[in-house]
């Protein structure tokens, strides 16, 4: 059969065995890609993560439990992302409001799309009470916005977040800083933490952590490194 070309040839490519082997690939890997639109149903075998959680507002520990769907599996954009998520206790004084609290964000972790944003949405709810410490002087302002934490460390696990964190530059300045204080106040008998922060210590803005101390008349986070002097 003879096909008449009436525009002019800006290019050519020859199909052979090779070129249809690797488009039959692709066509089969596009095929196994699920793109995220209705909820997701629930597989038969899931796997998760388990994180305890004790809280100085809670008698008893809570036991967070989040479980993943593999996406897109045997392909290169294969993935895992978080599908349900469970909150168990002995302490049964917030039982209705934790329930009602994970349907909703099973809920919203099954529809798909960007889900990072419950993190922050969570994070950012402040207790009536005014929070509470955690182990280590980092100020946590409610419970939920520890629930909040908890879900953010499981999203860095599985890389839907990027963990934070100093670069070498920024280590090398902190570990100066500690060892400057160190040196010039454990002499003294100065009493310390168990992170090696002075008990006296305030709260820094940056990282709720109660690690900023005056050096060179300037407040400095010895966790940190951030400085009211730049």
């Amino acid at each position: 059969m003879t096909v008449k070309i009436d525009k002019k040839i800006t290019g050519y490519a020859l199909v052979n065995e090779e070129s249809k082997a690797k488009a039959a690939e692709l066509k089969d890997l596009n095929s196994k890609i699920v793109q995220i639109g209705e909820p997701l149903d629930r597989p038969e075998k899931i796997t998760g993560s388990t994180y305890k959680v004790k809280t100085p507002v809670t008698e008893h520990a809570l036991y967070i439990t989040i479980n993943d769907v593999v996406m897109n599996e045997g392909t290169p954009q294969e993935h895992r992302r978080p599908f349900e998520i469970f909150i168990n206790s002995k302490n049964m004084d917030h039982f209705q409001w934790i329930v009602a609290l994970t349907r909703v964000m099973s809920a919203v972790f099954r529809k798909g799309g960007d889900v990072t944003f419950l993190v922050e949405e969570l994070k950012s709810v402040f207790e009536p009470s005014g929070g509470y410490f955690k182990k280590g002087g980092k100020f946590v302002p409610s419970l939920v916005a520890e629930i909040g934490e908890v879900v953010e460390q499981h999203l860095q696990n599985i890389g839907m977040l990027k963990k934070p964190g100093l670069d070498e530059h920024q280590q090398k300045l902190v570990a100066e800083k500690r060892a400057e204080y160190h040196e010039k106040h454990a002499k003294a008998g100065e009493e310390m933490s168990s992170e090696g922060f002075p008990k006296g210590a305030q709260l820094c803005n940056k990282c709720n952590t109660k690690a900023a101390i005056v050096m060179d008349g300037c407040l400095t986070c010895l966790n940190c490194g951030e400085s009211k002097c730049g």
